[in-house]
């Protein structure tokens, strides 16, 4: 493609340089616009300075990927409702063998997680996870959150929604959901292997002594504990006996409750002291003490409803209506927890409906927005909280990188720049392969992944 004329190149240069500089340098001294606005600043000096029109700068806009990347949002949103990112974090800490251990997992979940939830969401779900736990148990988060971002975006290329610039390219290509998926599983597979391997090198004595330190920890704790643990279990059954004989009356007469608390704190130092202190009666004689107690609270009750009256009465009779009550209360929370789960399912079948509908083929924007829909009427209520979290000024960002792209695109350079390299970087040589891989890489560290993905097809 040949270069446009030189006002338009100029211009169309300058009006991607100042988008290239805000994406990467959202907090630039001269300009702190951010990402978002830096986007739409380039897209409408694009459109300033006659580099592209305003019709053909709507018609840039892509809305199969926007529509996409909103349902996958969505989706993802409902999911967190649903304790879905819960349940990957009882599987990162469910029967855990130590620190090593915990790495892989890191990098295996965050792997298969980004490829079907998107790489940021599983960034910003599990890293809250890493942090508290390295928190609980005093240890460096490094290893755990390079192998969170690495795996993530790993895991991620292998599927289209995994991240924004994987929908674009599939999108842009026509390629098929599944035969995306095929093609580079492999090639995923092989980079998390790798990926957790080079990362237990790196911090191999770092983990290495925080199990050391966990498991001398473990030790004293349970040396610690051990005696106490002994003598409680011998004297519990005693205590248990009188607790549940006069528990009930306690519930019912509030007004004698500190007395038989007193009463219970000096058989349960009694009974934790049984190895130390001799008592002077045996040990039936807690028994009866227990009995005279609940006979004395029997005599009470009889003379406060005998002086009361009508009061007593009216206690009693609340005392009747209670039980009905809080039977009806029970029933409900049941009930609710059944919706709960009954919607939970609905959702987690919902998803992997969306799963197989990509793998079938059909349309993956409308597929995402119909999931999305769905979930919102089982929802059953108003879904403005849940759309708010939605991440609108990526939208944004997306809109303004598209019009600045194409506007970029119309000024001939990248097809120069591409009709150069293109003896060198033939696909059907192992040189050509590394030299457009090479090419990749640098663009996608210097000017960004997502405008890459743009810029490549």
């Amino acid at each position: 493609m040949a270069l446009g004329p030189i006002k338009k190149v100029v211009l169309g240069s300058l009006a991607f340089a100042v988008f290239w500089i805000l994406a990467v340098f959202p907090a630039v001294p001269f300009l702190p616009i951010g990402r978002t606005a830096g986007s739409i600043l380039g897209a409408m000096l694009m459109v300033i300075f006659k580099v592209i029109t305003p019709k053909e700068a709507y018609s840039a806009i892509n809305l199969p990927v926007l529509g996409l990347l909103f349902g996958t949002m969505v989706v993802s949103i409902y999911l967190e409702r649903a304790d879905m990112f819960k349940h990957l974090r009882v599987l990162l800490s469910w029967k855990s063998w130590g620190a090593k251990d915990m790495l892989c997992r890191i990098c295996i979940v965050s792997a298969i997680s980004s490829a079907l939830f998107t790489n940021d969401t599983t960034c910003v779900i599990l890293t809250e996870f890493i942090l508290k736990i390295a928190r609980e148990n005093n240890i460096r988060p490094e290893p755990f959150l390079l192998g969170l971002a690495s795996s993530s975006n790993i895991g991620s290329s292998a599927t289209p929604i995994g991240n924004p610039q994987n929908l674009i390219i599939a999108i842009q290509s026509g390629i098929s959901f599944g035969e995306f998926v095929l093609g580079l599983l492999p090639a995923v597979l092989l980079g998390v292997f790798v990926n957790a391997l080079i990362l237990l090198c790196m911090f191999w004595r770092l983990l290495s002594d925080v199990e050391k330190d966990s498991d001398v920890h473990q030790i004293s704790l349970a040396t610690m504990s051990s005696p106490k643990s002994l003598e409680s279990h011998e004297c519990d059954p005693i205590t248990e006996h009188v607790t549940s004989q006069i528990s009930p009356v306690i519930n019912r007469d509030g007004g004698h409750s500190k007395n038989l608390k007193n009463r219970l704190s000096e058989l349960d130092m009694c009974s934790d002291s049984c190895g130390e202190i001799e008592l002077k009666k045996p040990v039936l004689s807690k028994k009866e003490a227990t009995d005279n107690m609940l006979s004395e609270i029997g005599e009470q009750k009889e003379e406060r409803f005998a002086r009361g009256g009508v009061q007593g009465t009216m206690e009693m009779t609340t005392d009747l209506e209670s039980g009905p009550q809080q039977s009806t209360e029970e029933s409900k929370g049941q009930l609710n927890r059944w919706k709960r789960l009954s919607w939970k399912l609905c959702i987690y079948l919902g998803t992997i409906g969306m799963l197989v509908a990509f793998l079938m083929g059909l349309d993956m924007s409308w597929t995402a927005l119909t999931t999305a829909l769905i979930f919102v009427i089982l929802d059953f209520k108003d879904a403005g909280p849940c759309l708010e979290k939605v991440s609108y000024s990526l939208l944004v960002f997306f809109c303004g990188m598209f019009i600045t792209v194409d506007g970029f695109n119309k000024t001939g350079i990248p097809g120069s720049l591409w009709s150069l390299m293109e003896p060198h970087a033939r696909i059907d040589h192992a040189s050509g392969i590394a030299v457009l891989a090479i090419v990749i890489l640098l663009l996608s560290n210097v000017a960004s992944n997502v405008p890459t993905g743009k810029l490549m097809p």
